[in-house]
Formats: C-alpha cells, sequence, structure tokens
C-alpha cells in the first residue's frame, strides 16, 4: 500500500434522474489522491457537490460511476473505517456526551472488556477537552461543547480515515477558531488521514496541507489543487504573519471568482 495513494478517487461520478429520466450527473469524474495522514479541504461554490463527494467517501451515498480505495480497499458502503463529522452534531439528546460516544465504541470494539471500552471513551472526550462535562447531556452545553463530543464520537473510533462536513459552520467565529486548533492537535497526534468540506477560504489554508477546489455544478470536478507548504504542527500567529499564508488566500479567492463569473455568464446564455 502506497502512503502517498493512501486515498485514491478515480473517475467518480453520481448522476441523478430528472423528471424526463435523464440522467444528471451532479459530480462528473471527480479524481484524487491523498498520502496517509494528510488533511485535504474540499472547497467550491454552493451546490457544487462537496458534501455529495464525501457522502460517496463515507458510504452514505451509492456511487454511480468511478471507484474509492480507502487503504488498499474498494468502498461499498459505510464501516468503522470511515468516521464522519457533520455540521450537526446529532447527540442523542437522552444520552450523556460518554454515553454518546460510548454507542460507536461498543459497535467498533466488540471484543473489548467494559474497562477497555471505558478507557477509550474517556481518552477521547479528554483529547477534545471536555474532561470535567463527560456526563453533562447535550441540553447542558454549548453548541461547541456538542461539537466536541461528536468529534470526540468520531476519533474514539479509530478511523482510517476522518470526514469532517463543515463541523464548524454554525459556530461563533472565537469557538470556531478554539475547535480548529483542537482538531488540528488531535490530527497531528493521531495521524489520521481526513477530508473536510468548508466555505471558508481561511480555515482551509489555515488546516490543510493541500486545497481540492471544485469546478460549478452541474459535472463538477476537481479544477485545482493547492499545495499548502505549511509544516505541522502549525501557530495560528505564525502563518497569520506570513505573506504566504495570504498569497494561498488570494489564489483561493480568485478561483472562486472564476467560478461564480462563469456561473453568471452561464445564466446570461440560458436567459
Amino acid at each position: 500500500m502506497s502512503d502517498e495513494r493512501y486515498v485514491e478517487i478515480f473517475n467518480l461520478v453520481k448522476a441523478y434522474p430528472n423528471p424526463f429520466g435523464d440522467e444528471i450527473k451532479v459530480v462528473d469524474g471527480f479524481e484524487l489522491k491523498v498520502p496517509r495522514g494528510d488533511v485535504v479541504s474540499i472547497i467550491g461554490h454552493s451546490g457544487c457537490g462537496k458534501s455529495t463527494v464525501l457522502n460517496m467517501i463515507a458510504g452514505l451515498s451509492p456511487i454511480s460511476d468511478g471507484g474509492i480505495i480507502v487503504a488498499n480497499k474498494e468502498i461499498d458502503g459505510p464501516g468503522p473505517d470511515r468516521a464522519v463529522v457533520f455540521q450537526a452534531p446529532c447527540l442523542l439528546p437522552w444520552m450523556t456526551s460518554f454515553q454518546n460516544v460510548m454507542l460507536g465504541v461498543k459497535r467498533s470494539y466488540p471484543h473489548a472488556s467494559r474497562q477497555e471500552r471505558k478507557e477509550v471513551v474517556e481518552a477521547s472526550l479528554i483529547m477534545v477537552g471536555l474532561s470535567d462535562a463527560m456526563h453533562k447531556y447535550p441540553r447542558e452545553m454549548s453548541g461547541g461543547m456538542q461539537q466536541r463530543v461528536g468529534i470526540a464520537r468520531a476519533i474514539a473510533l479509530k478511523p482510517r480515515m476522518l470526514l469532517l462536513d463543515e463541523p464548524l459552520g454554525r459556530l461563533d467565529s472565537l469557538t470556531r477558531m478554539e475547535l480548529q486548533d483542537v482538531i488540528l492537535r488531535i490530527l497531528d497526534k493521531e495521524k489520521i488521514t481526513t477530508m473536510m468540506v468548508t466555505h471558508d477560504p481561511d480555515e482551509a489554508v489555515f488546516m490543510s496541507d493541500r486545497i481540492c477546489m471544485m469546478t460549478n455544478g452541474p459535472h463538477a470536478k476537481v479544477g485545482e489543487v493547492m499545495e499548502i507548504e505549511f509544516e505541522r504542527p502549525r501557530s495560528r500567529e505564525e502563518i497569520m504573519e506570513t505573506d504566504q499564508f495570504y498569497e494561498y488566500r488570494r489564489r483561493l479567492l480568485a478561483f472562486l471568482d472564476e467560478c461564480e463569473h462563469e456561473k453568471e455568464a452561464r445564466k446570461k446564455k440560458v436567459g
């Protein structure tokens, strides 16, 4: 298994039938290779199929064509080797943080002892900074704390790949930055190969080893992949002071602006 091709996505297609029975390809020929341990962000305008790609990798949405290989195994459905964190934490309200994380741990560690499972859950909650909130219910926690539980639940599974679908999109800017740091500390420690969907160019540049920019949909695909050459672990203060950060950001915004102009031009042509 090549560490440079730990995740390989080739000719990925997602098509839906229109009212006339014809297939419309929302994603059409998406291709990407992700080295082991890398963090890749997917960015693009709304409707380009970012979350669709993530859901196909997670096995939550069937693939119309193409394929996805993770750790030398072609995926054909959901599995514990891929953990997902959604924008909403999706916690069971009648369960504590500990119990919510334990749900997945029981399924992923069927042969572990009760003590071993308890240690996995506690370690995951401590890692996201919830050592004092293990036995709180969702209603007793802020949105940021609830999302930390969602992250703990995902990393407790020890996945080969972590999939983040705009997990910080609903949070205020301060909480968002705190959780960016939390996630990066975990990824630096655990070396989990990660793919993250985001709308935020600053977040993409700060958190990623490379950024995958998607063209407009339908027929969306990879338009450009930008390598981010900051070393990890990263210091937000140091990165924000570099000219390179703003050059990456400028290139990213230029790509998105170009896609926006193409979208407007297409609308005028149709109109």
